[in-house]
């Protein structure tokens, strides 16, 4: 496992449940992680301890972390993908595929995370993970089911079996870009539902019908951008669209991130004041990815263009209220 964040260090958890030997590797960007996994046993932003059995590497221990891995499991987000293949990719020559777990876009280019790390990681084949699966619920073996994509579908079935058990239970694909644009977008939907407790604060409104409307509103928008890219509305209305669009719209940092701006803080101190507090917020460029894949697609997307506008334009929370339909 590369990567020391929440959802790493999850992963690297069960696979060590299920009797895998493991090692977690962390970066300079994870070193509060190390900290805390050296002197509680435990990653701060998870309930439950490490096993025993995790072998933890800091940054300075790359090569050890690497060698013998077969499966890599690469747990930085969209911002340093790129970043940490170069780091690894001259150490890990007898692997066997790399797994991603990340979800969002890389924001220079756009590029989705199989392609960065096809880039990267010349001949390596690549898996992406995708669908409702919180970092907290996998650390603590609650029930989780997810969907692995990749192509052949194969290739998906062989990087998931080491991993596929009764407490997490996965699903195949072959559509890498409908799981990798789902994971994405789903962030986008949950910070303008976020918005809504927000809004309702001051006089106690939960806003349920607006709510149910505007779910309804990102579902079917997810499943027009997704086919515009050449993925599958299948895909979209299971466990990686909808699923996962559920799972963060009920909780999470991209929520917590709407509920504040929509109760009246600024969107971009309010960042800030979150990213101050080990709390990235996806979905803040994930907004600015659909409206670049909409406009290039020439598609009208209605909520997600609301969202930005609240997040980028200055725009009123409450205009999210204007496109229930």
């Amino acid at each position: 496992m590369f990567g020391a964040g929440a959802m790493g260090t999850a992963v690297a958890m069960h696979a060590a449940r299920v009797g895998h030997e493991v090692t977690l590797w962390g970066s300079v960007h994870d070193e509060q992680a190390l900290r805390a996994l050296a002197t509680q046993g435990k990653h701060p932003s998870l309930p439950e301890h490490l096993p025993p059995s995790v072998k933890v590497c800091g940054p300075d221990e790359l090569a050890a972390a690497a060698d013998g891995a077969q499966f890599l499991v690469l747990g930085a987000n969209s911002h340093g993908a790129r970043s940490l293949a170069a780091l690894i990719r001259d150490h890990v020559d007898g692997a066997l595929v790399a797994i991603s777990v990340a979800k969002g876009l890389e924001p220079d280019t756009g590029k989705r995370m199989s392609e960065v790390y096809a880039e990267e990681l010349a001949g390596l084949p690549i898996v992406c993970v995708g669908g409702p699966c919180l970092a907290t619920e996998l650390a603590s073996g609650l029930p989780t089911a997810s969907v692995w994509a990749g192509s052949p579908l194969e290739l998906a079935r062989e990087a998931g079996r080491p991993f596929d058990a009764a407490s997490y239970q996965l699903t195949y694909t072959d559509d890498v870009v409908g799981v990798e644009l789902c994971s994405m977008m789903k962030n986008v939907a949950a910070i303008g539902l976020g918005m809504l407790d927000g809004i309702g604060k001051p006089t106690g409104e939960d806003f349920k019908n607006a709510k149910a409307a505007l779910f309804t509103k990102a579902a079917h928008e997810i499943v027009e951008l997704v086919g515009a890219c050449g993925g599958r509305a299948e895909t979209a209305f299971g466990l990686a669209g909808i699923g996962d669009q559920l799972v963060t719209s009920l909780g999470g940092r991209n929520r917590l991130y709407g509920e504040l701006v929509g109760a009246g803080e600024s969107p971009d101190a309010t960042l800030k004041d979150l990213e101050a507090r080990g709390l990235t917020v996806e979905g803040v460029d994930s907004t600015r990815d659909v409206t670049r894949l909409a406009e290039t697609h020439r598609l009208d997307l209605p909520y997600h263009a609301a969202i930005q506008r609240v997040l980028s334009e200055g725009a009123d929370p409450r205009d999210i209220l204007e496109v229930l339909r």
